[in-house]
Protein backbone atom coordinates (compact mmCIF):
# COMPACT_ATOMS: atom_id res chain seq x y z
CA UNK A 1 0.00 0.00 0.00
CA UNK A 2 1.79 3.53 -1.20
CA UNK A 3 2.28 6.16 1.71
CA UNK A 4 -0.43 8.77 1.32
CA UNK A 5 0.48 12.50 0.14
CA UNK A 6 -0.46 14.62 2.97
CA UNK A 7 -1.36 14.32 6.47
CA UNK A 8 -5.23 14.49 6.75
CA UNK A 9 -6.82 13.90 10.38
CA UNK A 10 -3.30 15.45 12.34
CA UNK A 11 -4.82 18.49 14.18
CA UNK A 12 -0.70 19.70 14.24
CA UNK A 13 1.23 22.43 13.45
CA UNK A 14 4.47 20.47 12.55
CA UNK A 15 2.22 18.34 10.36
CA UNK A 16 0.17 21.55 7.94
CA UNK A 17 3.73 23.00 8.32
CA UNK A 18 4.70 19.79 6.64
CA UNK A 19 2.02 19.87 4.06
CA UNK A 20 3.25 23.47 2.81
CA UNK A 21 7.48 22.64 2.68
CA UNK A 22 7.91 19.12 3.69
CA UNK A 23 7.72 17.55 0.38
CA UNK A 24 11.60 16.97 -1.47
CA UNK A 25 13.10 19.93 -2.68
CA UNK A 26 10.77 22.51 -1.45
CA UNK A 27 13.31 23.64 1.78
CA UNK A 28 15.86 23.95 -0.55
CA UNK A 29 13.90 25.93 -3.21
CA UNK A 30 12.95 28.42 -0.19
CA UNK A 31 17.14 28.18 0.72
CA UNK A 32 17.80 29.57 -2.28
CA UNK A 33 15.39 31.87 -2.15
CA UNK A 34 16.64 32.98 0.66
CA UNK A 35 20.57 33.33 -0.75
CA UNK A 36 19.05 35.37 -3.67
CA UNK A 37 18.41 32.69 -6.77
CA UNK A 38 15.08 33.98 -7.90
CA UNK A 39 14.98 32.99 -11.72
CA UNK A 40 13.66 29.82 -12.80
CA UNK A 41 16.53 28.49 -14.70
CA UNK A 42 19.21 29.07 -12.18
CA UNK A 43 16.85 27.22 -9.16
CA UNK A 44 16.69 24.57 -11.83
CA UNK A 45 20.36 24.83 -12.71
CA UNK A 46 21.57 24.68 -8.78
CA UNK A 47 19.25 22.47 -7.14
CA UNK A 48 19.52 19.82 -10.15
CA UNK A 49 15.87 18.70 -10.18
CA UNK A 50 13.31 17.80 -12.91
CA UNK A 51 11.50 20.75 -14.60
CA UNK A 52 8.08 19.50 -13.49
CA UNK A 53 9.43 18.59 -9.83
CA UNK A 54 10.14 22.61 -9.77
CA UNK A 55 7.79 23.93 -11.67
CA UNK A 56 4.91 22.13 -9.24
CA UNK A 57 6.86 22.99 -5.98
CA UNK A 58 7.22 26.88 -6.78
CA UNK A 59 3.36 26.40 -7.86
CA UNK A 60 2.50 25.37 -4.26
CA UNK A 61 4.60 27.73 -2.26
CA UNK A 62 2.59 30.69 -4.57
CA UNK A 63 -0.34 29.27 -3.78
CA UNK A 64 0.16 28.90 0.11
CA UNK A 65 1.34 32.49 0.24
CA UNK A 66 5.15 31.74 0.57
CA UNK A 67 6.34 32.28 -2.55
CA UNK A 68 5.78 36.02 -5.02
CA UNK A 69 6.33 35.39 -8.77
CA UNK A 70 6.95 38.76 -10.01
CA UNK A 71 8.43 40.26 -12.72
CA UNK A 72 12.05 40.67 -13.17
CA UNK A 73 14.57 42.07 -15.22
CA UNK A 74 13.96 41.26 -19.08
CA UNK A 75 11.00 38.83 -20.32
CA UNK A 76 11.82 36.29 -17.11
CA UNK A 77 9.73 36.27 -14.05
CA UNK A 78 11.09 35.90 -10.72
CA UNK A 79 10.43 34.19 -7.55
CA UNK A 80 10.87 35.76 -4.31
CA UNK A 81 9.67 35.34 -0.34
CA UNK A 82 6.68 36.50 0.73
CA UNK A 83 6.37 37.84 5.05
CA UNK A 84 5.07 34.52 5.02
CA UNK A 85 8.07 32.74 3.44
CA UNK A 86 10.54 35.05 4.96
CA UNK A 87 9.08 34.02 8.38
CA UNK A 88 11.04 30.49 7.41
CA UNK A 89 13.99 32.02 8.52
CA UNK A 90 14.33 30.48 12.04
CA UNK A 91 13.55 27.24 10.49
CA UNK A 92 16.15 27.11 7.54
CA UNK A 93 19.06 28.41 9.85
CA UNK A 94 18.44 26.40 12.56
CA UNK A 95 18.60 22.96 10.39
CA UNK A 96 21.58 24.91 7.92
CA UNK A 97 23.06 24.82 11.60
CA UNK A 98 22.42 21.22 12.78
CA UNK A 99 23.57 20.09 9.55
CA UNK A 100 26.61 21.97 9.93
CA UNK A 101 27.49 20.17 13.31
CA UNK A 102 26.20 16.71 12.15
CA UNK A 103 27.29 16.29 8.65
CA UNK A 104 29.13 18.87 7.22
CA UNK A 105 32.92 19.17 7.86
CA UNK A 106 34.10 22.45 8.98
CA UNK A 107 35.91 24.26 6.27
CA UNK A 108 33.03 23.38 4.10
CA UNK A 109 30.16 24.99 6.25
CA UNK A 110 27.93 27.59 5.29
CA UNK A 111 28.91 30.72 7.43
CA UNK A 112 26.19 33.38 8.95
CA UNK A 113 26.97 36.44 10.44
CA UNK A 114 24.65 39.08 11.79
CA UNK A 115 25.14 42.10 9.28
CA UNK A 116 25.07 45.03 11.93
CA UNK A 117 28.28 43.75 14.29
CA UNK A 118 29.70 40.41 12.45
CA UNK A 119 29.17 38.32 15.37
CA UNK A 120 28.16 34.68 13.71
CA UNK A 121 24.88 32.90 13.99
CA UNK A 122 24.94 30.27 16.76
CA UNK A 123 22.67 26.76 15.82
CA UNK A 124 19.67 28.73 17.17
CA UNK A 125 20.40 31.93 14.82
CA UNK A 126 20.90 34.12 17.76
CA UNK A 127 23.86 36.47 17.33
CA UNK A 128 27.77 35.64 19.39
CA UNK A 129 28.13 39.20 20.02
CA UNK A 130 24.60 41.08 20.56
CA UNK A 131 21.90 38.03 21.33
CA UNK A 132 19.21 38.69 19.21
CA UNK A 133 18.31 36.66 16.70
CA UNK A 134 18.58 38.87 12.94
CA UNK A 135 15.93 39.13 10.71
CA UNK A 136 16.89 37.05 7.27
CA UNK A 137 17.80 40.52 5.26
CA UNK A 138 20.36 41.48 8.33
CA UNK A 139 22.13 38.23 7.91
CA UNK A 140 25.49 38.18 5.94
CA UNK A 141 25.92 34.24 4.39
CA UNK A 142 29.33 33.08 2.91
CA UNK A 143 30.81 30.06 1.76
CA UNK A 144 34.58 29.85 1.83
CA UNK A 145 35.19 26.81 0.21
CA UNK A 146 32.56 26.69 -2.77
CA UNK A 147 32.16 22.95 -4.19
CA UNK A 148 33.48 22.32 -7.68
CA UNK A 149 31.35 23.17 -10.69
CA UNK A 150 28.80 25.14 -7.97
CA UNK A 151 28.49 28.67 -9.63
CA UNK A 152 26.34 30.19 -7.20
CA UNK A 153 28.85 28.78 -3.89
CA UNK A 154 31.65 30.34 -6.09
CA UNK A 155 29.62 33.46 -5.95
CA UNK A 156 29.04 33.53 -2.30
CA UNK A 157 33.08 33.46 -1.66
CA UNK A 158 32.31 37.09 -1.05
CA UNK A 159 29.63 37.48 2.22
CA UNK A 160 26.61 38.29 0.43
CA UNK A 161 23.10 39.68 1.80
CA UNK A 162 20.06 37.51 2.13
CA UNK A 163 17.32 38.30 0.25
CA UNK A 164 19.36 40.42 -2.54
CA UNK A 165 19.28 38.84 -5.57
CA UNK A 166 22.63 36.53 -6.32
CA UNK A 167 23.53 36.01 -9.89
CA UNK A 168 25.03 33.14 -11.55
Amino acid sequence: MPLGTDYTGQDCAVARSLEVVGERWTLLIIRDLFYGIRRYSELRKHIGLPPATLTDRLTGLVREGVVDRVAGSGARDEYELTAKGRALWPVVVGLAQWGNENYVEPERRMQYKHRTDNGDLNANGSCSICGAIPEAEDVLVQKTTPYPNDIFAAALQEPHRLLQPLRS
